[in-house]
């Protein structure tokens, strides 16, 4: 039951984190990610932040199977 609460904890803490980076805006424009604007449209592809978000989430996957 303990590892349930840890678990839930630790998604909780990483789930608010995660919200205030993007709210700031720190998290949503990395350098790497792609912005292409024109005139009636723009497009954004998060490649960095795809990638940064992986290996923190492949981390903590890792540390609770350890």
């Amino acid at each position: 039951m303990y590892k349930l609460f840890l678990f839930l904890g630790l998604f909780f803490l990483v789930l608010a984190a995660l919200s205030y980076l993007f709210q700031g805006g720190f998290l949503g424009r990395l350098p790497g990610d792609i912005v292409i604007e024109k005139e009636n449209y723009t497009v954004y592809i998060p490649i960095t932040t795809m990638i940064v978000v992986s290996i923190v989430l492949s981390l903590l996957v890792n540390f609770l199977k350890w």
